[in-house]
């Protein structure tokens, strides 16, 4: 059982990631812009972050040796926020998603890059048959390729590398910093990049405050700050860069089980098929590493 709680852990992580698009759709749905919702999210994430690390560690955060690292977590996790919300704007939301879902593959490659070795046979079918639920799931089939601005393929392929840098840093731990001054340090950078490059403003308008858009934000916070970074920071140098990738795929079946769900959107047979895939293809690596690690267990004894 222990060995299946840090692939959970990554795939709880993941699906937190995949209400966020729905929530930001109600931010707009009540007169706001998305780059309100985001930096709502961003802004709340990091104020919750302060307040766990006030009731549970009680003193000064300090810098240690390793802080490039927490600073590139920070980087990345807002670089892809950014990226993101740009990419929407060029692209239809099915293309986007499918363009950020090239993180399973890059991640892999980064990861092998790293460890200079070649991708598993079970992390290759797998990355294919994700390949192929991401498009079925997408309800990409149907969309209209001709007349995208070149900008959407940018920042949509931008937002996917982001991402799997992200994954990949947050295989590397810190020695001496603890899982709670980490959130701390990563949701403050990214605060800060968030507020340079989207709307600050909502700091001091008023607009933060506002009951609709505090609320909005306190979810966007917690599930898009406080458990992904969490529990990736835990789970990830456990799991692996290149398996983290693909175990969060999870976050498109989720996104679009929670717009049917709560924005009443249509799901078609396709999607529901593309989703059954997805959950198949994520399951290959985990299974074929998990039953890798119980025979070295039962050599060692």
């Amino acid at each position: 059982m222990k060995l299946w709680i840090y692939p959970l852990m990554v795939v709880f992580a993941a699906s937190c990631y995949g209400t966020l698009s729905t929530m930001v759709k109600l931010a707009i749905g009540q007169g706001y812009t998305a780059s309100e919702a985001v930096s709502s999210q961003y802004i709340v994430g990091f104020l919750l972050a302060l307040l766990i690390y006030m009731v549970t560690q009680r003193k000064i955060p300090r810098l240690y040796g390793g802080f490039k690292i927490v600073l590139l977590a920070g980087i990345f996790t807002a670089t892809t926020g950014i990226v993101y919300g740009q990419a929407l704007i060029y692209l239809p939301a099915s293309l986007a998603v499918v363009m950020l879902f090239q993180f399973t593959w890059i991640g892999t490659l980064i990861d092998c890059i790293i460890r200079k070795r070649l991708p598993s046979r079970a992390e290759v079918i797998s990355l294919i048959i994700l390949f192929a639920g991401t498009l079925l799931a997408a309800g990409v089939l149907d969309v209209d390729l001709s007349g995208i601005d070149w900008r959407g393929w940018v920042y949509g392929f931008a937002a996917a590398v982001s991402f799997s840098l992200n994954m990949n840093i947050n295989t590397k731990q810190v020695e001496g910093m603890n899982t709670t001054t980490r959130l701390l340090w990563v949701s403050f950078i990214a605060a800060l990049m968030i507020s340079v490059f989207q709307s600050p403003e909502i700091m001091w308008n008023g607009k933060l405050f506002t009951e609709s858009l505090l609320f909005l934000g306190l979810g966007l916070g917690l599930l898009g700050i406080i458990i992904p970074i969490y529990f990736f920071v835990i789970a990830v140098p456990k799991v692996g860069g290149a398996v983290s990738s693909i175990l969060s795929a999870m976050e498109l079946p989720v996104a679009v089980m929670v717009s049917v769900l709560v924005l009443s959107e249509a799901l078609t047979w396709l999607q529901v098929l593309g989703i059954v895939v997805i959950l198949i293809g994520m399951c290959i690596p985990t299974i074929a590493d998990i039953r890798r690690k119980q025979k070295q267990q039962k050599a060692i004894f």
